[in-house]
């Protein structure tokens, strides 16, 4: 059987702006050397080397981080280029601008803004040219692709002989699609293989559909699907360690908030400031959380049905407070979960902790649901920015695909995505109830 390529390939690049190196090339031509000849051809006669070389060096910087970090998000599903290039370019930027800030150096505002927008239509050009589907894919038939989606860019292999002549004459343009555990025909076969020493790619129907939907489903736990059934150990190290460095550098301003939105509650209605309940964490041990009251007190029947139907949360639940509903709304109640992060208990990304009587419900329900425990709950997380909010065991499965997706593809570039998809849903208030 053929090896299976890596899904952070699944990109257009059969074309010349598809090419990692024709990216740079563009970005240091449009974003970095136009604007600096602009500039320097409109005060040629003021020129400080020392000043353009610590000033421009660092503005360079910031073009280049750009590409590189756009470069690497394009590889995940759901991965809008278009709607995150402001944001990135804002980040790598205002990187600059902190540091010229912090150090006191001497800047010039119009180079910096020229460089900005440059890179940032450059970002754009480049975005569009490789969305994902502006290539054919040939899909073969057999197996189980035809779980696949039907889209406009798929084309059903009927002439293996012509596609073969295509390959042979260089005159083919798109990637194969198959699934590639499927007892093929022979000339299938020897059309994979021969596209793959062209260096045509040749995926498995399950990474399209991974692509696509940002969902890894499983018929069982297999190294095949996950990957490794133990996610990335370097990154969970270093991702601990990040968490940790986080906190205690934006403790001055949580803690600042956080005092503001404790008396906003306690103005607006009877109780307690904060809301702890027992949640099923890392390796499936229990864990207290702490984050904001936003509902009226109230007493729970001590039995396992009322405990599960009070950890429901409805759409337009009347228990919910009118400074709780802001608070939801914008995800400020879950900022005292900083605590439970400094603690060990928590990440700033993962799956979303659940209450202990949902977690035993959906354990009894779902296969492999505990499988999900085996990185850190997140504070937001890949299914959280995808689908929402959702209690009931239907959406419950769905939510699963999208934890083992995070599983399956943990890394810095996976977290960056989700962190700029929560800013997202912020700002929309999309799946708060």
């Amino acid at each position: 059987m053929l090896q299976q390529h890596d899904q952070s390939k699944i990109v257009p690049a059969g074309h010349p702006l598809g090419r990692p190196s024709v990216q740079l090339l563009c970005y240091v031509i449009f974003g970095i050397a136009a604007p600096f000849l602009v500039w320097f051809a409109a005060r040629f006669s003021d020129f400080d080397r020392d000043y353009i070389v610590g000033f421009g060096s660092a503005v360079a910087c910031s073009t280049i981080a750009s590409w590189y970090i756009l470069l690497h998000l394009r590889k995940y599903a759901k991965a809008r280029l278009l709607s995150y290039v402001v944001p990135v370019n804002l980040v790598t930027f205002g990187i600059v601008v902190a540091g010229i800030a912090t150090l006191r150096a001497p800047y010039s505002s119009s180079l910096l803004i020229g460089c900005f927008l440059t890179t940032v239509a450059t970002s754009y050009v480049l975005a569009a040219a490789n969305r994902t589907g502006s290539r054919p894919q040939y899909v073969v038939t057999g197996g189980r692709v035809d779980d696949l989606k039907a889209r406009p860019d798929h084309m059903i292999i009927r002439s293996p002989a012509k596609l073969q002549s295509m390959i042979e004459e260089d005159s083919f343009d798109g990637s194969f699609v198959s699934d590639l555990h499927h007892n093929h025909p022979p000339e299938i076969e020897r059309l994979f293989a021969k596209a793959a020493l062209r260096g045509i790619a040749v995926y498995h129907y399950r990474q399209i559909h991974e692509l696509e939907t940002g969902q890894v489903r499983i018929d069982r736990l297999s190294e095949n699907v996950l990957g490794s059934l133990i996610p990335n150990l370097p990154y969970m190290t270093l991702k601990r360690l990040m968490d940790l460095l986080s906190v205690l550098i934006l403790a001055p301003l949580l803690i600042t908030v956080m005092i503001l939105i404790a008396v906003a509650i306690k103005m607006d209605s009877k109780g307690k400031v904060f809301f702890l309940q027992d949640r099923m964490g890392f390796r499936g041990e229990v864990f207290r959380m702490v984050k904001f009251r936003t509902m009226i007190d109230r007493t729970v029947e001590d039995n396992s049905l009322s405990r599960r139907q009070d950890s429901m949360t409805q759409s337009d639940d009347d228990r919910v407070t009118r400074i709780g509903r802001f608070l939801r709304k914008m995800r400020l109640d879950e900022l005292p979960q900083a605590w439970n992060i400094l603690l060990g208990d928590m990440s700033w990304i993962g799956p979303r902790p659940e209450a202990i009587s949902l977690s035993e419900w959906y354990e009894n329900e779902i296969p492999f649901y505990s499988y999900r425990h085996i990185v850190r709950p997140g504070v937001t997380g890949w299914a959280q920015v995808n689908q929402g909010h959702v209690t009931e065991i239907n959406d419950v499965t769905a939510k699963l695909r999208y934890d083992f997706y995070y599983v399956k593809n943990i890394s810095h570039w996976l977290d960056m995505l989700i962190a700029l998809k929560t800013v997202r849903v912020i700002l929309g208030g999309f799946g708060a109830k």
